[in-house]
């Protein structure tokens, strides 16, 4: 993960500077106050990137397991988006009350689906672990895999 530390401080500096105004009185401009609570993902970050899995797809593990642990990393990458959607929307003053409310319920129920699919792989990958009799270089290379 890379952190661009300039443009953190000078987010920082937008928002000190949006306070002072507000105290002020001064208009806001909606337009900037969006533009600071933007969310990006870096490319790695992003799901069905080109390279996303060839660590999992190089890996002496089962086939099974493979799989799995695929559908654990989207589940986790689709978690990741709908919480940073989740608080774009909370901290989005241009949406009333109601709108707000009503996508924020609906990114609420995609998260507790997504987490309940993730309880389930992880379930599934441990019973597929039990049942492979991996050896030990495999589960070292379980375990960083599930680490990535």
């Amino acid at each position: 993960m890379r952190l661009d530390t300039n443009s953190m401080i000078s987010n920082v500096a937008e928002a000190v500077r949006r306070q002072v105004a507000r105290r002020e009185g001064e208009p806001m401009d909606a337009d900037a106050v969006r533009q600071g609570i933007r969310v990006s993902l870096s490319d790695l970050g992003k799901p069905g990137g080109p390279q996303k899995n060839d660590d999992i797809e190089k890996s002496s593990l089962p086939d099974g397991i493979k799989e799995l642990l695929k559908m654990i990393r989207e589940l986790k990458a689709q978690i990741a988006e709908r919480r940073a959607e989740l608080e774009a929307i909370a901290s989005d003053r241009s949406l009333d009350d109601d709108t707000r409310a009503q996508r924020m319920e609906g990114l609420r129920n995609q998260l507790a689906t997504l987490q309940s699919a993730l309880s389930s792989a992880n379930l599934n990958l441990a019973k597929l672990v039990r049942e492979s009799d991996l050896s030990d270089e495999q589960a070292v290379e379980l375990g960083q895999l599930l680490a990535a």
